[in-house]
This record gives C-alpha cells, sequence and structure tokens, in this order.
C-alpha cells in the first residue's frame, strides 16, 4: 500500500514535516506549521494560477523566444559547481501566462544561478491542435537541448549534464509526453550516456479525470464565451468518439489515461531512469486534478521501482502551492535535486 513507503513524516511522503495526523485512507497528512527554511531561499508570493488577475507579460526578462511558446535562457558559463542542475526544463499548464511561469523562472534562477532555463508554454490550442502541428512546434526545444550538450548527438560536453525537469498539470504533461516519444524516434539507435544527473517534478499531476473536470479545466482556461462553447463542443465530441472507440476495440484510447501510462515510464525522456527520482506536488483542494488520482499514480511508480517522493498540501488549489506555501514547495525542490546529486555520486563511487 502508499503507507509502505511513506516515512512517519506528515503531508511529505518520504520528507519532513511536525504536525502529524493519520488520514482514514492510511497515510500521513500534514497540517501548516511553522518551516525552518536556509534564508537564502526565494520566496515567491505573486499568484500561480493561470485563473488569477495577472499583467499579461509578453517575454520573459533574460529569455529569448526560440519557437511558439517556448524561451531560452541560455548560460553557459564555466562553473565549478558540479551538483547543481546546469538545465532546467519547464513544462507550463494549459493556458498558463507568461505573467505565472516567470514566478518559476525567476525562483530558479535565484536558486540555481548558473542553470540555463527552458520555458514551454502549453497554450489552450492544444484541444483543436494536430499532433503533427504539436510536434513541429517543439522541435526547437531539441535544437535547445543539442545546444546545451543533453543529447547524445551534441558534441562531447566537458561535464555530464544535470536536468532538472518541472511539470505543471495534463497538459504540460502531455508536451513532456510527446517530447519523450520525439527523442526516442530521433535517438532510437544512439547511446545515451548512463553519467546524467537528472530529477522530475510532477506539479498537480497526472490525474485522469473525466469529462466534467475537462469541461471544468476549459472553462478555468478559456474566457471568451463563444469560444469556450466551441472547444466544449469539440472536447466532448473527442471524448465521446474516443470512448466509444476504445468499448469497440477494447484498448485505451481516453488521451489521460494513455498519459498516466507513459508518464509511470522511468525513461519517459531520454536521461531518465529508474533512478531518477521524481516528486509529486498535490493539493486536497485541487478541484481539477484530484489527489487521489497523483497518489494512485505515485504508488504505481514506486511499486516500479521508481524513487517516488510525495508532498500533498491541504489548502492550496491547482498549480497554486508554491503561492501558498513558498517555503515548503522550493524546499522540497531542493531536497529531491539533492537526492539526485548524492544519488549520481554514490553510482559513481560503486
Amino acid at each position: 500500500m502508499f503507507r509502505d513507503f511513506c516515512t512517519r513524516e506528515p503531508g511529505r511522503f518520504l520528507g519532513k514535516v511536525v504536525t502529524t495526523m493519520t488520514s482514514s485512507v492510511g497515510f500521513r497528512t500534514r497540517f501548516p506549521s511553522p518551516w525552518k527554511i536556509a534564508r537564502q531561499l526565494p520566496i515567491v508570493r505573486a499568484s500561480s494560477t493561470s485563473t488569477s488577475p495577472t499583467p499579461r507579460v509578453h517575454s520573459l526578462e533574460g529569455f529569448s523566444a526560440i519557437g511558439t511558446g517556448i524561451y531560452l535562457r541560455d548560460i553557459r558559463e564555466n562553473c565549478h559547481d558540479t551538483t547543481s542542475p546546469n538545465v532546467i526544463l519547464i513544462f507550463g499548464w494549459l493556458g498558463g501566462q507568461l505573467g505565472h511561469l516567470r514566478n518559476y523562472t525567476r525562483a530558479y534562477a535565484k536558486l540555481y544561478p548558473n542553470a540555463a532555463q527552458i520555458v514551454v508554454q502549453c497554450n489552450s490550442d492544444l484541444f483543436w491542435t494536430t499532433r503533427s502541428i504539436r510536434t513541429r512546434n517543439l522541435e526547437p526545444v531539441i535544437n535547445a537541448l543539442e545546444a546545451l550538450h543533453c543529447l547524445p548527438s551534441s558534441s562531447p560536453a566537458q561535464l555530464p549534464p544535470r536536468i532538472l525537469t518541472h511539470v505543471f498539470s495534463n497538459g504540460g504533461s502531455l508536451q513532456m509526453t510527446l517530447l519523450g516519444h520525439m527523442l526516442q524516434r530521433k535517438y532510437r539507435s544512439a547511446s545515451v550516456p548512463k553519467s546524467f544527473t537528472s530529477a522530475l517534478i510532477l506539479d498537480s499531476c497526472p490525474a485522469v479525470g473525466n469529462l466534467t473536470l475537462m469541461k471544468l479545466a476549459v472553462c478555468t482556461v478559456i474566457r471568451n464565451p463563444i469560444v469556450r462553447l466551441i472547444v466544449l463542443a469539440i472536447v466532448h465530441t473527442e471524448h465521446s468518439i474516443r470512448f466509444g472507440l476504445s468499448l469497440l476495440f477494447d484498448k485505451r484510447m481516453i488521451m489521460l489515461e494513455n498519459l498516466q501510462i507513459e508518464m509511470w515510464n522511468p525513461r519517459i525522456l531520454l536521461w531518465m531512469g529508474l533512478h531518477t527520482p521524481r516528486l509529486y506536488i498535490f493539493s486536497r483542494k485541487d478541484k481539477l486534478v484530484p489527489w487521489q488520482e497523483v497518489m494512485r499514480h505515485a504508488e504505481t511508480a514506486k511499486k516500479c521501482g521508481m524513487d517516488v517522493r510525495c508532498e500533498l498540501f491541504e489548502e492550496s488549489e491547482h498549480v497554486a502551492h508554491m503561492r501558498v506555501e513558498p517555503e515548503r514547495y522550493w524546499s522540497s525542490i531542493q531536497e529531491v535535486w539533492a537526492a539526485a546529486a548524492k544519488e549520481r555520486r554514490g553510482s559513481e563511487n560503486t
């Protein structure tokens, strides 16, 4: 059961907290309590949800637009720090604006100033954009990763790549899994070095959801009532067709069901594996992604041999955990990256 790989510390399965209480579903949960965090940790209190008001931002400071909704902070300075990530890959949530994503890029720039960052937005046109167009839109990400010496065809880097991947919601998960398929096709015959240090952050994902939750997501992202009705009709039609085909051919054809399965792949991206620690961040108050579904996904991943850690929040809404408890949010990310670096050092010494 899930509690078998949870520590005694509440709210953070494999983490640290203060106040404890055993829940009715057999695992410990956390209630708000003071946190002792290092002073240098950035505190970002700006809103992080796609539904809260924020000034319209058309660019990210220090970033260059390298594609449609794709931005690069290119840093290749010689640095003696071999433990911090040197590349941070961020997949935004569906409809996530740059003004919201900027809260994360700024915090990462303070935590890991020598790391390049790649930001991939997930626009609301995901509902009607074909897979081939989405694939073409993600090609600049591969080009950037090659330029940063993160892929097999790149020229040898002075130091092995250290990649932290941060994914938001099902929209970001769909973008990441598509990139994974693209990388597998392109580098199928290439040998991937085993010296990668990597960690995966899963914020408010993944979850199968249902048609009601999908419609709620559409209403949250799309404000224009006419466009919203059109998109709702598209979502309803596609879901009905996929559901009918699933019954007819006895195969999983619901998009988010396939997404959950793909997210159990330890090598979802070329540089990942069973050794890659993954951190699930989710909340009981999330109305779009039920916390029970995220918990079940983490449980199965753990049973598959992956290094799983979880942060269960009590009061934050969808992709708003950082805004509600910033100290806890960023300390958990720092800790999972420290675990990844430690695992890498341990494998080098064996």
